[in-house]
């Protein structure tokens, strides 16, 4: 098939056995690639009551029919686990980097991995060779040298992905690591991989993706790259200040969440911006592969406590993480706790709002003097925040608790409703009392609280594709559902939903129709993110989830104390309703006129 390898690798660990099976064009069709085909590989051998740390957990690493072709950021793949050990539902993640094309290049558009080691291994793919190689050498190490041990036997040019300390001690806010920098951040992924004693999975490969019509393609790719050249996000404000570009502009708004989401306005969010970055600890820049805006920021911090010799970041939602949302405006520690993070394997969201529940627990006497060790978790306290990180990565100390994330976390110390999180994972960097429909989209997420299932902060905030009162609740039931089926499109095309700030449904059905041959157009693409989203959610409500778990914490129902959204709140309920009518869902589940429709 035009656009795929066809080839998917079927990993036994328990069973050292590694076997090769064909993906099939209408599973291609209705699934695409990437999350849709990692929930319909999952799907078909579900199994409700799987332990998420156990060996019948199933964790798949999917590509899409983009990944590795000229589509615009078609560098990127999405990682499924049957169970997350985090939030209880799917387990889902995604990240850049060039491990996505080369994995393809390698011959295949997805791995398989099933049961577990008894020993480390890694999964070697270079041209289409697999064997599973010993790793008892590196189980203990951190991605960084993981991955520098690997390249240096199989290459520089191969791309790993591995877990680090985090994930080998099972830290359900664990995650994978790519190319060093690059993270499959949430939901605990990395987790799952510690459990099977998988240490990387290497890749590398020289393989072409077939397109079907390569001429149109590169009439739509030069269409596609004019556009994000011209759009003021992908041409102007990430290229030159990363992501990061935006602390200025929420805190502008009210939105930008402080001391665990207790206000949505920090005065001090300048120290922390991406134009403060940019000014004292930027030394280059990176583009993930295939991608023509380059948002990714190296940087160092060269001198004092908190110094880093070269690394990459800090991302917005991992500053609001560390800095903000734990009363820091510390840039230099903040750059300290997510280079520990990558190194160690860590998610920076979960890990960041995790340490802020915490220290508001330690704040209303929750956490007792015993528990933290002589840790001093308070609001502000920039060192014990970074020394929180590896803490919770080795699980020493109170880190053997914030290893479990904030709402179990909350649990243990008797303040679960201290956690703000939905369906088990944490929320990032935007307060829904300010932004109405990103609210709708927390609580409805499937994968629990996740700004970009649906980043309605696009319209909200930025005004694209057109500017809508954050505040206001009218119609924003449909342009989350909108949002959310259109980015499972995205996901499991795979491609980088940054390129969505200036590309739509037109853009994706033509390349996507030129790459596969399938002459697609807008509302069939848009039923396959419908789909795929409808499928995720009927396999959760087998784990439990429904109507009672769309819901937010209830800090968001008390009116914001201060700053530019001061008096606001979340109107979740007025939505709902509205949003369940749209989608065919009743009580927050799929009915089965819906799931007809769907062929489902």
């Amino acid at each position: 098939m035009n656009g795929y390898t066809g080839k998917i690798l079927e990993v036994d660990l328990g069973a050292n056995k590694l076997t090769d099976r064909s993906i099939d064009e209408k599973t291609a069709r209705k699934f695409l690639g990437g999350k849709g085909l990692g929930l319909k590989i999952l799907y078909d051998d579900f199994k409700p009551d799987v332990d998420p740390l156990g060996p019948d957990n199933i964790i798949v690493f999917a590509t899409g029919p983009a990944t590795g072709t000229s589509f615009p950021t078609g560098g990127r793949y999405h990682v499924m686990a049957m169970k997350s050990p985090l939030t209880g539902a799917i387990g889902s993640a995604n990240s850049g980097g060039r491990w996505g094309p080369l994995l393809k290049a390698s011959g295949y558009d997805a791995i398989v991995v099933r049961g577990a080691s008894d020993t480390p291994v890694y999964l070697r793919v270079v041209e289409g060779k697999t064997e599973l190689v010993d790793a008892t050498g590196l189980w203990g190490k951190t991605t960084f040298q993981t991955t520098d041990e690997i390249t240096a036997e199989i290459g520089e040019n191969a791309s790993v992905a591995c877990i680090g300390p985090a994930g080998e001690n099972m830290a359900a806010i664990s995650c994978i690591i790519n190319d060093n920098y690059r993270a499959a951040g949430r939901t605990g992924m990395g987790a799952v991989m510690g459990s099977k004693k998988l240490k990387a999975i290497a890749v590398y490969g020289t393989e072409k993706v077939t397109v079907a019509r390569p001429g149109e393609m590169k009439e739509g790719v030069k269409s596609a790259i004019q556009k994000m050249r011209e759009n003021p996000v992908t041409g102007e404000g990430l290229p030159t200040y990363g992501t990061a570009v935006l602390v200025n502009i929420i805190n502008e708004h009210g939105a930008y969440p402080v001391r665990n989401f207790q206000t949505g306005y920090f005065p001090d969010a300048d120290e922390e911006s991406g134009e403060t970055l940019a000014e004292k600890y930027l030394i280059g820049k990176k583009a993930c592969w295939g991608c023509p805006i380059g948002c990714g920021r190296s940087t160092a911090v060269p001198d004092g406590v908190f110094s880093v010799t070269r690394g990459e970041g800090p991302e917005y939602e991992t500053i609001f993480a560390f800095g903000s949302d734990c009363g820091i405006a510390e840039l230099d520690a903040i750059t300290k706790a997510n280079h520990l993070c990558n190194e160690l394997g860590l998610d920076t969201i979960s890990m960041g709002t995790t340490i802020a529940c915490a220290m508001e627990l330690v704040e209303k006497g929750k956490i007792p003097e015993s528990s933290l060790h002589g840790l001093n978790l308070t609001f502000g306290n920039a060192g014990a925040m970074v020394e929180a990180v590896w803490m919770t990565a080795y699980r020493a100390g109170i880190g053997d608790d914030l290893a479990l994330g904030s709402l179990e976390l909350g649990k243990k110390y008797g303040a679960p409703e201290l956690s703000m999180s939905v369906k088990g994972l944490e929320i990032p960097a935007y307060d829904p009392r300010a932004v109405q429909g990103i609210g709708l989209n927390y609580a409805t997420a499937n994968r629990g609280g996740c700004h970009v299932s649906g980043y309605m902060i696009s319209p909200e905030i930025l005004g694209l594709p057109e500017k809508l009162d954050p505040r206001t609740t009218e119609g924003k039931a449909q342009w989350v559902k909108t949002f959310q089926d259109f980015t499972s499109v995205v996901n499991s095309s795979v491609v980088c939903l940054f390129n969505t700030f200036a590309l739509g449904l037109p853009d994706y059905a033509g390349m996507l129709s030129c790459i596969t041959g399938w002459d697609m157009d807008d509302s069939e693409l848009l039923m396959i993110g419908e789909r795929i989203t409808n499928l995720e959610r009927l396999m959760i409500n087998q784990y439990g989830f429904d109507e009672k778990d769309d819901t937010l914490p209830k800090r968001f129902d008390e009116p914001m104390p201060d700053g530019p959204s001061r008096g606001q709140v979340s109107h979740l309920d007025e939505m709902l309703s509205g949003y369940y009518e749209i989608r065919g869902w009743e009580h927050g589940k799929p009915g089965s006129e819906k799931l007809r429709e769907l062929g489902l």
